[in-house]
């Protein structure tokens, strides 16, 4: 049978998901972030979704197709 992941790897998962469950009962809560901070997660997902339609069909599309199979080669 296939090894697929080691015992290492497993207690690290474990440390990992203990120290996540109690640190944030350990810890003191932390002030909220300046206003400004809020908007940077809006602000990447918009310029994601700007970019996925960045190639929509206001181009040739044989053009496109041209682009998309040079890419591997």
């Amino acid at each position: 049978m296939i090894k697929l992941v080691g015992l290492k790897s497993v207690m690290f998962l474990v440390v990992l998901t203990m120290a996540l469950l109690v640190l944030p009962l350990v810890l003191p809560p932390l002030p909220p972030p300046p206003t400004i901070l809020m908007f940077v997660p809006l602000l990447i997902i918009l310029i994601l979704v700007a970019y996925a339609f960045a190639f929509s069909s206001k181009h040739d599309p044989e053009m496109i197709s041209h682009y998309y199979n040079n890419l591997c080669c």
